[in-house]
């Protein structure tokens, strides 16, 4: 596969994974914030702002948020600026992305382009948000072949998910809730229900840090992402090695994973802060070994006066 196309593949996974997360973490914040008065706003804002990597040196208040992250085109976080970059990703590579995926992409890309999303009620727009990412992604998987392409796609997604989800672990260990805020962070993994179905009337940050970081089933977890992600590098890489891995790339996700598999809860929840900020730069250093191993050189070709 041309380089080109898998990138565009890969970074079309992270960004429609990307836009979803991110209307989910603000759908639960911006519940939070309404349901209880006592809450200090200005400091929730600041944390979520930072485990999102955003720097803002303005006043921190539910407008910069919604600003940032839902629909500031410059802002690289926000919403609008994923979507935007996956239509580019999906218009470098529309020789293989499907006729109905790029469509969902591109309709999705005008709608929000538009400005629609400020003229809406902000829950209104998150649901927007969720439904077109979901309708993308299911796109992909049901009208892509699920070939050496779609490895690529799922490679990116899975990436991206396992460093959401990292980060609002990481902005749950800035809250002094304790179990109030791993209520908010499940919720916002959109996992409240998978959790509470296994593990029934226990609701200690305990079993919620457990099930967000090690849960084997559950598909926005640390451990499924990591598990997904090594699949999807070993099809890639599909020569029989008897020892080490099939690139850089392979070896740092599976040292995070066995890493995980290894270590007790109590002494990843003793040291959660450093975890999750660890396992961000897993995520970075993953997708620089991927980029140097299949998209060096992966340049869109340009048409100039009938030339290439």
């Amino acid at each position: 596969m041309l380089s080109r196309i898998a990138e565009a593949l890969f970074w079309i996974g992270r960004y429609i994974e990307r836009a979803e997360c991110t209307s989910r973490i603000l759908d639960v914040h911006l519940q939070v914030l309404i349901e209880d008065p006592t809450i200090d706003r200005e400091a929730t804002c600041r944390s979520l702002l930072a485990a999102m990597g955003v720097r803002y040196d303005g006043e921190f208040d539910q407008a910069a948020v919604l600003r940032l992250l839902l629909h500031d085109r410059s802002s690289t976080a926000s919403v609008v600026s994923a979507i935007e970059a996956a239509r580019e990703s999906a218009r470098r590579s529309r020789e293989v992305v499907s006729t109905e995926m790029w469509e969902a992409i591109n309709t999705t890309f005008n709608q929000l382009s538009s400005g629609q999303l400020t003229r809406m009620r902000p829950a209104d727009a998150f649901r927007l948000v969720r439904e077109r990412s979901s309708m993308i992604a299911s796109m992909a998987d049901g009208t892509l072949s699920h070939d050496t392409g779609w490895q690529f796609l799922v490679l990116g997604r899975s990436i991206e998910r396992v460093d959401m989800t990292a980060r609002l672990v990481l902005s749950t260990t800035y809250s002094p809730g304790s179990a109030s805020s791993w209520q908010t962070t499940l919720r916002a993994c959109g996992a409240h229900h998978a959790f509470t179905r296994t593990y029934r009337a226990i609701e200690s940050p305990r079993a919620a840090a457990e099930f967000l970081l090690l849960d084997r089933l559950f598909p926005r977890s640390i451990v499924f992402g990591l598990t997904q992600a090594a699949a999807c590098l070993e099809v890639l890489d599909p020569r029989q090695r008897r020892l080490g891995f099939g690139g850089d790339a392979a070896r740092i996700i599976g040292q995070a994973r066995a890493s995980l598999d290894v270590r007790s809860l109590s002494d990843l929840m003793s040291e959660l802060p450093r975890e999750m900020e660890a396992l961000q730069l897993v995520c970075v250093e993953a997708t620089d070994a991927v980029s140097k191993r299949y998209f060096e050189g992966a340049v869109a070709p340009e048409w100039l006066g009938g030339t290439q």
